[in-house]
């Protein structure tokens, strides 16, 4: 139990890590990047990333990290982790969150973008972005929050958990 307890802990630190590092990159650099490229290039560009994004990388651990999580907090709850399942549960509804806002506003936006269609076609690209980039780029700050303040969570408990198996 004790086992299962430190590797669904270390999978959903990992995993947690990783989404707040991706999202907090498109804030400190791929979304101050695009900001200065033509409207063209802006849209033509957020529309390929989020047809790449989305591969099985990503969905291991934007999907693992609630998984891993949730069943670190189970564990912990019948086993010796008592002491880390606040810090487990804190981290698990801040990834929560993000989570949540990833799937009520980024990628809405992300499909109304993609349906405004080949950016060679669009007669207004200028309006396209503007719907798109404020609002999107503010979320993503929040979930790059959220996931960093999970990230955070995760590994104290971690610590917490380290100390009450010594």
């Amino acid at each position: 139990m004790r086992l299962a307890q430190h590797v669904s802990l270390i999978a959903a630190t990992i995993t947690t890590g990783l989404m707040a590092g991706l999202f907090a990159a498109f804030a400190y650099a791929v979304m101050p990047a695009l900001k200065a490229a033509e409207d063209r290039t802006f849209v033509d560009t957020m529309q390929r990333i989020n047809v790449t994004i989305v591969n099985g990388w990503f969905m291991l651990g934007f999907l693992g990290a609630p998984v891993s999580a949730t069943l670190s907090a189970l564990l912990a709850w019948h086993g010796d982790g008592r002491p880390a399942l606040p810090w487990i549960i804190g981290g698990l509804a801040l990834y929560l969150a993000m989570f949540l806002i990833t799937i009520a506003i980024n990628v809405p936006l992300n499909d109304k973008l993609a349906a405004a269609g080949d950016p060679g076609h669009i007669a207004d690209l200028a309006a396209v972005r503007v719907h798109f980039e404020s609002r999107w780029v503010t979320w993503n700050i929040v979930r790059a929050l959220c996931s960093t303040a999970a990230f955070g969570c995760l590994t104290w408990a971690l610590i917490i958990f380290g100390r009450t198996t010594d």
